[in-house]
């Protein structure tokens, strides 16, 4: 436990440095750190505490009593000034302290505190890691007890985040050490396995004398197995009387720590046959230098001891046998000059064996790898009585590669000079393999990572084996996090509404019992930030001989679509209402007169066909909207640009609405100056009156419609539209631009509209290089601006007459 006169140090740095090494730093709730947060806030009678490490830019609650925020900006809070300080701190009233705002402490949305008391958390260096804090909304809430109770638990979390950084450790090194475990369970095997290879015969006894390992050379030239001669000692079967009190003195020698020894020894086969082995016996001390293993090594020297015409048998037979090997089999001198070579071996490297012979080995070492073959030669050197492995990268005849993997012994038998026998396996397939495998396992992560939609695996256990990071940024977390974590639990674990979604009712756990893959269009994964993801996935089971061992899952986020749809939706319903309510009304119209019903009346007459032709004005704006719309999302709408007055565009604007407006009850005012651009007339006259029958579908009568043309810079002209109706919300004011998108839906179907006429005079503003933008509050009305090119004339071309409206003496007028 830290005491009070512990010293704090703020390297800021070093601080950070001290942080992370906790490793606290996003971690999940812990019941203690609440205990003490609570304890705090109960104390201090406040009702808010937290537990807060700060880090380079905020401030991370690892508990937090009375709000539910997991972090706050670490500039400007009051844990930031305690940092400064490094010192206990009181905020007795924030919104009067010059640090803060009117606002005070803001902990959490809608959560204003004044008063707060905080202790630091100082680790046993002396560093400042974060801070056990209380606040109220009352101003003056705590004093110098509160202070100190605070530092009290201050110290209480720190212990115990001292006490859990010595348990991770612990765990560190217990990971350690298994990794060690398998690493020389994995050594053992191919010690195992290279001893059974090699022509030698190994027999292996430990401290009691009782044989722990007789290879396959031993089983081959006694006749018995392992299995029989496992753990006796010096068997009487093996060897006969005489030679079996010699070959336990030999050993209690060499155990006793003597040199090696080297002796002959007869062995009595299984068939009865007697054979003369030559043994090199050797110790095998352990880290505290004691004889842990007595490892004889033995040649089979019968036929030496025969006549000469059974030693030459012997010989050839041994060569045969060695000619015969699959393997790398050579012989060197300690120079490195080759002294023999099995043919299979040269064959390799495209050689007869008789143009090796004779040749330093280096020079036929890769000259990318001599610096390996020196070291292997200087350790041969420093350590002659140990076993030498490792891989030769050899060059060929024809410069192609050959990787060995050899086993070296040097041997020193008598009556001949020291040499060392290799024996090595050509792993040049499976190296190039091994390399093929890594780059087709680079490749489908980096086809994985392509690819848009999310996929990931899980074994059986529903732990997640890989992921693209497509799939992993679609549920807000990276790669490495979910790495096997369970995926039902982390991201599965609820259906839409909430509801617990128990494992053996996913679909996905299902499919391993299914022989096709499993397709669902309409589920739901959960985020990292807790907000659920629409999905539809396909999951089928992975393979492996026959057997499923796990399950691929591919899933799409299919909030795009469904908003799509859900658009489409509105369209067709909206497109069906704006064209059944003007035939409706066109076939009223000319039903009417087309049945003689109005002959009595025949006044009534030029009312109907006036009907009929406005409805199918309507109808006509409605296609040609429809039709524009397409033809500038393909990029096919046409302009053609000429300079025209805006005050004309103006006028020509609002001259087709004037009875529109009239019947609504609206007037019109102009408000321009003599300014002229560079558009498409037709297409600025078709953005203008959708904007102005707007303004009249929404405005309430006796109002006004004002008009406006200014320059706002030297190249650009902006027009305006202002209306006097209820006005837009501010967040709609950007969503009305958008394709089938409406500020108020029920309000929309009461006036009329498809959604496109703003979407649609976007595109054509656009088309021109401007801008088109919207202001507006409700109850105001909405002043709907669009910029354009100022004309400029080149400077060679004749003065042309000044516009109409040039020389008009005022440019305001009122017009009902």
């Amino acid at each position: 436990m830290l005491s009070s006169s512990t010293t704090v140090q703020h390297d800021e740095t070093e601080r950070l440095r001290s942080l992370l090494q906790y490793d606290i730093l996003d971690t999940l709730p812990d019941p203690a750190f609440d205990e003490i947060a609570r304890m705090a806030a109960a104390i201090c009678n406040a009702p808010y505490a937290f537990i807060g490490f700060l880090d380079w830019s905020r401030v991370w609650f690892k508990s937090s009593i009375g709000f539910t925020g997991r972090q706050i900006r670490r500039n400007g809070s009051p844990c930031q000034f305690l940092l400064l300080e490094a010192k206990p701190l009181i905020i007795s009233d924030a919104t009067s302290d010059h640090r803060f705002g009117v606002s005070g402490i803001v902990l959490d949305n809608g959560i204003h505190c004044r008063s707060y008391a905080g202790a630091p958390l100082i680790s046993a260096s002396g560093t400042i890691l974060g801070t056990l804090a209380v606040c109220s909304a009352e101003p003056d809430a705590f004093g110098r007890s509160h202070l100190e109770s605070l530092q009290v638990l201050a110290r209480q979390v720190v212990t115990r985040l001292e006490l859990y950084a010595t348990g991770h450790t612990q765990e560190n090194v217990v990971r350690s050490r298994q990794r060690s475990e398998q690493a020389l369970t994995v050594e053992r095997n191919f010690v195992a396995a290279v001893l059974n290879t090699i022509s030698a015969l190994v027999l292996v006894f430990d401290t009691a004398g009782r044989i722990v390992r007789f290879n396959r050379a031993c089983e081959t030239t006694s006749g018995y197995s392992f299995a029989d001669l496992a753990g006796r000692s010096f068997p009487e079967e093996l060897f006969p009387p005489g030679e079996r009190e010699t070959a336990i003195r030999i050993f209690e020698e060499v155990r006793a720590g003597n040199a090696n020894q080297s002796y002959e020894l007869d062995w009595r086969t299984k068939a009865g046959r007697v054979r003369r082995i030559a043994w090199t016996a050797t110790s095998l001390t352990n880290a505290q230098d004691e004889v842990s293993f007595v490892i004889m090594t033995g040649v089979d020297v019968t036929e030496q001891r025969e006549a000469e015409t059974a030693l030459r048998t012997s010989e050839l037979r041994y060569r045969q046998l060695v000619e015969s090997s699959l393997g790398f089999i050579c012989t060197h001198d300690l120079e490195g000059v080759l002294l023999s070579i099995n043919s299979h071996a040269a064959a390799t490297l495209g050689y007869e064996p008789e143009e090796l012979i004779g040749t330093p080995l280096r020079n036929h070492i890769d000259p990318d790898h001599l610096a390996d073959y020196d070291a292997y030669f200087a350790a041969l050197k420093q350590d002659p009585d140990q076993d030498h492995q490792g891989r030769f990268y050899l060059q060929g005849k024809t410069e192609q590669l050959c990787i060995v993997a050899y086993r070296n012994k040097l041997l020193q038998l008598p009556g001949v000079d020291p040499f060392v026998l290799s024996h090595g396996i050509d792993i040049t397939e499976q190296t190039h393999a091994e390399e093929e495998l890594n780059a087709l396992t680079r490749q489908r992560q980096s086809i994985l990572d392509s690819v848009g939609d999310g996929i990931f695996g899980m074994d059986l256990g529903g732990r997640l084996t890989f992921v693209n990071r497509s799939g992993a940024e679609m549920l807000g977390y990276s790669p490495e996090e979910l790495l096997g974590e369970n995926m039902h639990t982390l991201i599965h674990h609820s259906r839409a509404d909430g509801t617990p979604y128990p494992t053996e009712e996913s679909p996905i756990f299902g499919s391993v019992q299914r022989e096709t893959p499993l397709h669902v269009d309409d589920d739901v994964f959960w985020r990292k930030d807790g907000k659920p993801l629409p999905v539809e996935y396909v999951a089928c089971s992975l393979l492996e001989s026959n057997h499923v061992d796990g399950i691929v899952v591919a899933f799409t986020d299919v909030t795009e679509r469904r908003r799509l749809d859900r658009m489409k939706d509105e369209f067709i319903a909206t497109v069906s209402h704006e064209l059944r309510t003007p035939l409706t009304s066109l076939r009223a119209a000319l039903g009417l007169v087309a049945s003689g019903a109005l002959e009595k009346r025949p006044e009534k007459i030029p009312q109907m066909l006036d009907i009929a032709l406005a409805n199918c004005d309507r109808l006509v704006r409605l296609v040609n909207d429809i039709v524009d719309f397409e033809r500038i999302g393909s990029g096919t709408l046409p302009l053609h640009k000429s300079e025209w007055n805006a005050i004309d565009l103006l006028r020509r604007a609002m001259d087709p609405e004037r009875s529109s407006a009239s019947r609504a009850g609206l007037t019109f005012r102009i408000d321009a100056q003599p300014v002229d651009v560079w558009v498409d007339g037709d297409r600025i006259l078709q953005v203008m009156g959708n904007l102005i029958r707007n303004a009249i579908k929404f405005s309430e009568r006796g109002g006004e419609i004002r008009l406006a043309a200014r320059a706002s810079s030297e190249t650009e002209i902006t027009f305006e539209v202002q209306d006097q109706g209820p006005g837009i919300p501010e967040d709609k004011l950007d969503l009305i631009f958008d394709r089938f998108q409406q500020a108020d839906a029920s309000d929309t179907r009461l006036q009329g509209g498809t959604g496109l006429g703003l979407a649609l005079c976007r595109g054509i503003i656009n088309q021109h290089g401007g801008r088109i933008w919207a202001k507006s509050s409700p109850g105001n009305g909405s002043t709907f601006y669009f910029t354009v090119e100022q004309y400029v004339p080149k400077p060679d071309s004749e003065p042309e007459a000044e516009a109409e409206a040039n020389t008009e003496a005022s440019q305001d007028e009122t017009l009902s």
